[in-house]
């Protein structure tokens, strides 16, 4: 196997940045760099390091939305064996159970994925406004170049969200029930909020008018769901899924979003759906009952509206900032008799 080096930390000499020509940069060279060290070790080389086992090896390098390597490529770094060692010491102190690793390995890699394709198109943006023109490689050297920034910024906001989920964690288990306490099954409030005609709006606008909107929402939702004090589960496509604590937090958080795109001139108008009860949160998503009923309320809510099941209304029945009308049972699909009320806020009354 060949030499590591003695730091895995730190990158390969001649990597420094303030010596690279970045015009005369060599994709190996950015590769490398973006990596933190050479491709020299094959896969075997890294299971052997790290005293993996073979097979579970495989499917956690898929689990991490990668293909396998052939036997004989060299295209892992010294902090790939690192990192592997770091995996086997994990999965004998901490995470016995292979299901559960792979699950790990999955919801992270989603995450940083979807993260990884963010950067590059944001910087590619970069580059096209610098430059007249959009250069992919160009995007990718900028990653390159900025990388220590944006290491230092997501491990700092990954501590901050850690944080506060462990004080939610410790604050839900103080008041729970101890013979009932589960690490993953806890009472929330569900939201989803989804942008009407989503389709139909896409068709009529142009990829930048669409870039604009999706940005926009983007925005607008964080903004909205963070000041009351919800947390995003997950943006697919035209919709957003948030949670709460409470309802009366989930419920001035769907009107103030449903009032803040009516002043929005780019986006459509929201239909939103509201359920409370208990969730089982797994991998930075949410499961169960209470999740497919805000989903159906959502669909059956009519544009610029925001519908709540029976129990985010009976706790909202005597909080006077909220203005609730019982609505005729309603059949969706899973749903025979779906019991909805209409939420306003108490000054549209």
């Amino acid at each position: 196997m060949p030499a590591r080096s003695e730091d895995p930390a730190e990158p390969e000499p001649g990597l420094d940045l303030g010596s690279v020509n970045w015009s005369d940069l060599d994709e190996s060279v950015l590769d490398e760099y973006i990596l933190g060290a050479p491709r020299e070790f094959t896969r075997d080389e890294v299971i052997a390091a790290a005293e993996l086992d073979t097979e579970e090896a495989h499917r956690l390098w898929r689990s991490l939305g990668f293909p396998d390597s052939g036997p004989d490529e060299r295209v892992f770094t010294r902090l790939d064996v690192e990192s592997a060692k770091v995996v086997a010491t994990m999965s004998q102190q901490w995470l016995p159970d292979a299901g559960v690793r792979e699950a790990v390995a999955r919801a992270v890699a989603q995450s940083m994925s979807r993260l990884a394709e963010w950067q590059i198109g944001m910087l590619a943006q970069v580059v096209a406004a610098n430059v007249g023109e959009l250069r992919p490689r160009g995007a990718a050297r900028l990653a390159a170049e900025v990388l220590p920034e944006l290491e230092q910024m997501q491990s700092y906001v990954w501590r901050r969200h850690l944080a506060a989920t462990a004080s939610r964690w410790i604050a839900g288990a103080q008041q729970a029930d101890p013979g009932t306490l589960r690490a993953d099954t806890w009472p929330l409030s569900v939201g989803f909020a989804d942008m009407v005609g989503f389709t139909r709006t896409t068709r009529r606008r142009t990829m930048d008018e669409l870039g604009e909107m999706i940005g926009r929402f983007g925005a607008v939702t964080n903004e909205v769901i963070a000041d009351g004090r919800g947390r995003i589960i997950k943006t697919v496509g035209d919709e957003v899924l948030f949670v709460t604590e409470h309802p009366a937090d989930a419920a001035a958080i769907a009107l103030g979003l449903r009032d803040r795109v009516r002043i929005e001139p780019s986006l459509p108008q929201l239909r939103i759906g509201l359920a409370h009860g208990m969730v089982l949160t797994r991998y930075g998503d949410v499961y169960g009952e209470v999740v497919n009923l805000a989903a159906r309320l959502t669909s059956e809510a009519r544009p610029d509206t925001v519908l709540v099941d029976r129990e985010v209304a009976g706790v909202l029945s005597d909080d006077p900032r909220f203005d609730l009308r019982r609505l005729a049972p309603k059949n969706t699909r899973g749903y025979s008799h779906l019991k909805a009320w209409a939420l306003r806020g108490a000054r549209e009354t």
